[in-house]
């Protein structure tokens, strides 16, 4: 039998021939999204990694979404965190306010979502991505931080 789309896509971006469930795997990602509530949290993880950068500034997506414009001080604390962690690692595409937007929408929009892509996000509806031939799929904030 032949594999799925997914499977596909998974061994794809893993450098294998083929994949099956249940199987783990180390794989390539195209996008790494987060927002202005699961980034904050996923960058107090990320520090104590002791890693001293992303591994890739033009793969990692911050959208201020949520909470933007921010509806109160601990909103804003939010958004400074991920403005100030977006300047000082250099995300390419970091959206603050007057470029942001529903982040699920946006993503495609900027073209940084394609069919055959793997993309992770630390919002559940991550898996939007699929209706465009994509593999994607939510992950927690802690997730973000391991894999930025």
């Amino acid at each position: 039998m032949g594999m799925t789309m997914t499977q596909k896509i998974l061994a794809a971006h893993a450098g294998e021939a083929s994949v099956k469930a249940g199987q783990l795997i180390q794989a390539k990602l195209d996008v790494v999204m987060g927002n202005d509530i699961t980034t904050a949290v996923a960058l107090k993880e990320f520090q104590k990694t002791g890693a001293k950068k992303v591994f890739d500034e033009e793969k990692v997506v911050i959208v201020l979404d949520h909470f933007t414009p921010n509806k109160d001080i601990k909103a804003a604390q939010l958004s400074k965190r991920c403005r100030d962690f977006a300047v000082k690692h250099g995300i390419v595409h970091f959206y603050d306010v007057g470029r942001m937007g529903i982040e699920h929408a946006l993503l495609p929009e900027q073209g940084l979502v394609a069919p055959g892509e793997l993309i992770v996000g630390a919002d559940s509806h991550t898996c939007t991505y699929g209706a465009l031939g994509a593999f994607s799929t939510g992950f927690g904030s802690t997730d973000m931080a391991a894999v930025m």
